[in-house]
């Protein structure tokens, strides 16, 4: 493989984490190493349980229920700023060993201050040279704008959850 790139799928429309995920099974596809990490989520996502099954696609570990940000006391807030500061670490401790590495929601994290900007700006400068990364989130810094080879912007125009539709199992979670 040649040079990997940095990737990033940004705003508040549908589908950042699909297209990541899409790029990951691609690459898969083509005999490459592919890691998964989901900052800000739990493991429960019905995609996970198909994304298990494929040779070279291996996940992060991610708590089994997990509240929303805004949820949580500052307790708990600080409990998964350790748990991600962690995860994290983890992902860098194996980029060598990859050629995709997708942080889905590490924009967010770091824009909440979940995970140190200087943690991940210190990864991406510092990469394997060979190793394509996936960043997605809802806003991006422009920091990391700087870095990224390719910067998607997903903008939502209609979306039924501001008509009252929750969420459905199997399509959006």
């Amino acid at each position: 493989m040649q040079k990997g790139l940095i990737h990033v799928y940004y705003g508040d429309g549908k589908g950042k984490t699909t297209a990541a995920i899409g790029l990951g099974i691609r690459a898969c596809g083509n005999d490459m190493k592919v890691h998964l990490v989901q900052f800000l989520k739990a493991n429960d996502s019905c995609e996970l349980v198909t994304l298990r099954k494929i040779r070279n696609f291996s996940l992060g570990d991610a708590p089994c229920s997990l509240p929303f940000w805004f949820n949580m006391n500052e307790r708990q807030k600080s409990d998964y700023r350790r748990y991600a500061a962690q995860l994290f670490e983890a992902a860098v401790k194996t980029a060598a060993s990859l050629d995709v590495l997708i942080l889905d929601e590490v924009l967010d994290a770091v824009n909440m201050e979940v995970l140190p900007e200087k943690s991940l700006l210190d990864f991406l400068d510092n990469k394997p040279e060979k190793l394509e990364v996936v960043l997605t989130g809802h806003s991006v810094a422009p920091s990391i704008e700087d870095r990224a080879d390719y910067i998607s912007y997903i903008k939502a125009e209609k979306h039924p959850f501001e008509h009252g539709q929750p969420a459905r199992k199997g399509i959006e979670f």
